[in-house]
């Protein structure tokens, strides 16, 4: 993602929240008796991606196989009995792995299993998000509903850095993780492919939420957000194989076609169980070695985080009405 596209699409943040302030400055004014409020919350759940490792054709399967964990900081701004705008940062890990998304079913999943990637990413996500409630709050925070389900919509500024575990038995060590981009394991950056992807890109969450008035002071919330992206590297896997050729250390090529391994690097288990079924079943695995591409998935490298929290309300000076 390039300078111009960040700037971009900080500027369409800041925008999106401005128009939230203005509808709810505008309702505001037809509603004078309403007290714009503020809360500050933590929030943590799981996190999932979707993507050439973990296919979003096959959602369930996707959803279930690898979850992993997010934390979250946010505060909130309520303008006007529906409307509010939120800002957070979350620190979310998602994860993917060809062998254990493929190992139940090698044969059906075979161009998964024999490709035997994987990734884990650490994203931090700093987002400006509105949110409408479908039951809208009294004059006061204490006359809030007790149940307040609401939609959210927004976008977000996510910095991420996909890595790898080295193979086992690898001459470069003891197994560790290993940051991917700088290998350019698909050559791109390298002399005669593409430039090489940021690890910065842009995602839009969306989502819907509930919350519950614990008591005066404190919220407890639920909400699930979708999020997908502007890039297809979360996963640092997009394109076709390079010419090992051309890259540049014995690692990067060990990092780009893992194919050749027995033993899957992040799990520890053997892979030849799986390989034998393939070949059994009639399958080539030296025919399965598309390394990533469009025609997998019909989006981009997407996420999916669930979270549950924690709301204290700000107090605030009840004027008279």
């Amino acid at each position: 993602m390039t300078y111009r596209n960040i700037t971009t699409w900080g500027f369409l943040s800041v925008l999106l929240v401005g128009v939230v302030s203005n509808e709810g400055l505008a309702q505001s004014r037809q509603n004078p008796n309403f007290l714009p409020y503020s809360e500050v919350g933590f929030g943590a759940g799981t996190s999932t991606y979707f993507g050439d490792l973990a296919g979003i054709s096959r959602p369930l399967k996707s959803l279930f196989t690898l979850p992993r964990w997010n934390v979250g900081l946010m505060y909130t701004r309520h303008f006007t009995p529906r409307i509010s705008a939120r800002a957070s940062f979350t620190w979310a890990r998602i994860t993917g792995d060809d062998y254990t998304f493929s190992k139940g079913d090698p044969v059906t999943y075979a161009s998964f299993f024999v490709r035997n990637l994987h990734f884990r990413n650490d994203l931090k996500e700093f987002a400006l998000i509105g949110t409408y409630d479908f039951i809208p709050g009294g004059r006061t925070p204490r006359e809030r509903p007790k149940v307040a389900p609401y939609f959210l919509l927004g976008v977000a500024l996510v910095g991420h850095n996909p890595m790898g575990y080295t193979p086992a038995g690898s001459a470069d060590g003891p197994q560790q993780w290993v940051a991917l981009q700088p290998l350019h394991t698909e050559g791109l950056g390298l002399p005669g492919y593409g430039k090489n992807y940021s690890l910065v890109t842009v995602s839009i969450p969306v989502g819907l939420g509930v919350r519950y008035a614990l008591n005066e002071s404190f919220n407890l919330g639920a909400e699930v957000r979708f999020a997908p992206t502007f890039t297809d590297y979360l996963d640092d896997v997009g394109g076709p194989y390079p010419n090992p050729n051309d890259l540049e250390s014995p690692l990067a090529k060990s990092f780009s076609n893992r194919t050749q391994e027995l033993v899957a690097a992040r799990t520890g288990e053997s892979r030849q169980p799986g390989i034998d079924k393939i070949i059994a079943a009639g399958g080539n695995p030296a025919n399965e070695t598309a390394r990533g591409g469009a025609s997998r998935l019909p989006i981009k490298d997407s996420y999916l985080l669930t979270s549950f929290q924690i709301h204290y309300i700000i107090p605030a000076k009840i004027r008279c009405p």
